[in-house]
Parts: C-alpha cells; sequence; structure tokens
C-alpha cells in the first residue's frame, strides 16, 4: 500500500474564479485536511473524516495554519535577484544602468548557478513553488535555472533572452542564433521532470523583425512551448515601439504580425492597451500578466484588472523581480489590492489569493496540475500562519470570517508567514510531525 501524508489545518480551494463567481468561489474549512500520495494530491476534505478514513497516513498537523495551493509567480527575471531594488529608474534608464550591466554576468556558468540556486531559496522561503522566469542570452542561464529547479523538484519555467539590437555588446545575440539557441535549450529542457521551456523575446525595441519573425517561427514549431514577452509597460517605451515599427497598428501587433501572438503567450503588464490590442488579446485567449510592485516602483501606471477581468481577459500575478521590489507574492497581492483602489475597485481577498494561485497557474496552462487544493493536483502546498507577527496577529485576533483573518497577512505579511512548504509532497521547511 502506498504511504499517503496527511496535513491537517485550516484549507483554502477555489471551486470556480471569484471574478466570475465571487467569495463564495473559494472553499475554507477550519478543520480541513489533504491527503497527498507519491507526490500528488490524492484527497481534501475535512480533517477528522480523513483522519478516520486513512489511519495508517502519516500525520503533519499544522494547527491553524492555512493549507494553500503554493504560490505562482507568472513574470519574473531571476537574473536581477542581485540588483533587486535599485534606486530611482525608468524603465529604459533602469535597463541600461542596472540589468544589462547585471546580466552581462551571466556569461559566467559558475555565476549563473551560483544566483539561480539563490533565487531559489529566496522565493521558496516567500511561499512560491513555481516561476515564469526570463534568463539572459546566455545559454548557460537557463542551463542554471533548470538544473537547480530539477534537483529541487521543482515545477520551473524559463527561456533564453533574446535580443539583437538595443542592448549592450555581450547581451546581443543575431536572428539566427537566437532561434538556434532557443530550439536546442527546448531539446535539452522541455518537458523534462517539472520543467518548460518558454519561448522569450525581451520586447520589440530589442529585437530586429529578424528575431521575432525567426522566434514566431520557433514557436509554430513547437505549439505547445508557452511564448513570454512584455507589452505596454510604459508610455515612453510604447512610443520608442512606434519609432521602431513605423508600420505597426500598435504595439501588440508588432508581435503578432510575426507570429508571437496566440493562446499560450504571456504578455507583461499590459498596463496602457489600445482598444484593439484588448479585442485581439481577449479573442485568442492569450495571458496578460499583472506585475503591480513593479509597475509603481519604475512608475508605469496602474493596470485595469477590474476592466480586463470583465472584458474576459486571462490575468496572472507576478513579482517582476527585480523591477518589482519583492520575492513575496503576499506583498505583490498588497499591491495589486492598493492599484486596485487608486482604480476604483477593492479586490477582495479570495480573489487575491485566486491571482497568487490558481489564477496564475491557469496564465500559464498548468491550472489543471497546479494553483489549487484538488484531486490530482501536484502536492505544492504552503502552510500560512495567520498570526506571523505581534501587529498582523493582534488584528487576526479580532477577525469574525476567513477573510478577515487573511486579509492582515496579505497586506501586511512576509516570509515569516510561511510555515512550511512542500513541493511535489516532499517537506522543503517544516513544522512538527504528530
Amino acid at each position: 500500500m502506498t504511504h499517503a501524508t496527511l496535513l491537517l489545518g485550516q484549507t483554502l480551494r477555489f471551486a470556480a474564479s471569484p471574478f466570475a463567481d465571487g467569495p463564495e468561489a473559494a472553499v475554507h474549512d477550519s478543520r480541513g485536511g489533504v491527503l497527498i500520495r507519491d507526490g500528488i494530491i490524492a484527497e481534501v476534505g475535512h480533517g477528522p473524516d480523513l483522519r478516520a478514513a486513512h489511519p495508517q497516513a502519516r500525520v503533519v498537523d499544522c494547527g491553524n495554519a492555512l493549507l494553500s495551493a503554493g504560490f505562482v509567480d507568472a513574470h519574473a527575471h531571476y537574473p536581477q535577484t542581485a540588483m533587486i531594488a535599485s534606486w530611482g529608474k525608468r524603465l529604459i534608464d533602469w535597463l541600461n544602468s542596472y540589468t544589462f550591466p547585471e546580466e552581462m554576468r551571466f556569461a559566467d556558468p559558475d555565476y549563473a548557478a551560483r544566483i539561480a540556486a539563490r533565487y531559489f531559496d529566496l522565493v521558496t522561503a516567500h511561499g512560491t513553488t513555481t516561476v515564469c522566469s526570463f534568463a539572459t542570452i546566455h545559454p548557460a542561464s537557463v542551463d542554471a535555472f533548470f538544473a537547480e529547479a530539477q534537483a529541487r523538484g521543482l515545477r520551473m519555467l524559463t527561456g533564453k533572452t533574446c535580443m539583437d539590437r538595443n542592448a549592450p555588446d555581450g547581451l546581443r545575440d543575431t536572428a539566427q542564433s537566437a532561434h538556434d539557441d532557443s530550439r536546442a535549450l527546448l531539446g535539452r529542457w522541455h518537458g523534462v521532470d517539472r520543467l518548460s521551456y518558454v519561448i522569450t523575446p525581451r520586447f520589440s525595441p530589442t529585437s530586429t523583425p529578424e528575431q521575432l519573425e525567426a522566434l514566431g517561427a520557433l514557436w509554430a514549431e513547437h505549439p505547445d512551448c508557452l511564448m513570454q514577452t512584455h507589452l505596454s509597460e510604459q508610455t515612453d517605451e510604447i512610443d520608442w515601439v512606434k519609432s521602431l515599427y513605423p508600420g505597426a497598428r500598435d504595439y501588440l501587433d508588432t508581435y503578432e504580425s510575426h507570429g508571437l501572438l496566440g493562446a499560450r503567450g504571456l504578455y507583461g503588464h499590459a498596463i496602457h492597451l489600445e482598444p484593439r490590442e484588448k479585442d485581439r488579446l481577449a479573442e485568442v485567449g492569450a495571458a496578460l500578466v499583472h506585475c503591480p510592485t513593479s509597475n509603481t516602483f519604475i512608475g508605469s501606471g496602474l493596470f485595469d484588472m477590474a476592466g480586463l477581468m470583465a472584458a474576459g481577459q486571462r490575468v496572472g500575478l507576478a513579482t517582476d523581480t527585480g523591477g518589482g521590489s519583492s520575492f513575496s507574492m503576499l506583498r505583490t497581492m498588497a499591491a495589486a489590492y492598493e492599484i486596485g483602489q487608486l482604480r476604483g475597485t477593492a479586490l477582495h481577498p479570495a480573489q487575491l489569493w485566486w491571482l497568487a494561485t490558481q489564477g496564475s497557474a491557469r496564465a500559464l496552462h498548468l491550472g489543471d496540475r497546479i494553483g489549487n487544493l484538488a484531486p490530482g493536483m501536484e502536492a505544492d502546498i504552503i502552510a500560512v500562519d495567520l498570526a506571523s507577527t505581534p501587529a498582523i496577529a493582534q488584528r487576526h485576533a479580532e477577525a469574525e470570517d476567513i477573510w478577515e483573518s487573511l486579509f492582515p497577512t496579505i497586506m501586511m505579511g512576509d516570509d515569516r508567514a510561511i510555515r512550511a512548504v512542500w513541493v511535489g509532497g516532499a517537506p522543503k521547511t517544516m513544522v512538527n510531525a504528530a
């Protein structure tokens, strides 16, 4: 008989999207349980009932901690780990002053490996179990990320960032080498264990039409892959795109006309969208990825979560480290709430938590594998302490329902709130077992 582990605590799962069905789409059990077998969630239910039904299971009692799917970060730059929270620049200056010099260091495979290990230590401590990350132009940066993720059993996604213009010497490839290197890396890593390759043009200003065309052709050859890039982050960026692509109808058209618009496309930021762009993105079912701490830190603008969701867009949530100023999806949820308030919509805690788990998983086309507590899902699970600091604890003590209990952690929580993490059912940080 397969050995099973039973996690006990409060449980939070989603039967549907709370954007469509309201907070009732979230299912909370104050005495819940999650049964794990062979790295997969076998059952989710009332804790005492599961304990009675599975007396041989190893029990891990998390007390009043909240058991949830691990966080899913749908857009990040792991090579920017060491220069996160760099002061005072708009996007283009920020890239030239901080990002590009740091990314040049990833020509050294040993450095790439050290940063990959540091990055996974940081995000796991914050309860994030899946990330879709940009690498650098160096194939070694992809190898380092995937090798470290594979060693840790993580479900992770990345791709070689492609740039053949408007970048420094040492950070440019060519249309041909971008295609060939990406294809070789895809062949080496995509679908191995829990790893997925993502075709990755950084954004239109740093790719010639020829490079975008080559990457569009690669995507057509491998339509099961995701494609990630940036779209309409800042107004001066949009003006730059218009000057570089004078024949394009809009920013999105620079991708669309080169085969880089599709259902498995991930478009980071998407703040300043034209009506045609919104219509096409919704029509093809592409994913928009909201990066709120980055948008405020770099001064990009206010993402229209309510309007885009009402229009049927697919939306994920992300830290965008190191443009984003935190590795924490809790801090990211808090920033999303604050941006929603500035746009006149108070996002409900159920909506925020869904965005950081199932919503981002759906954006990555992994909603059937991760991002929720449900039978058949991979057992990437976190235990969240809802009273992790004195400030949070005193507010939590006055809570009258789960949302009043959870919201202070969303707004004020950090890595201290993550009591335990399981990856594929294996403990990475651990509470005491009963």
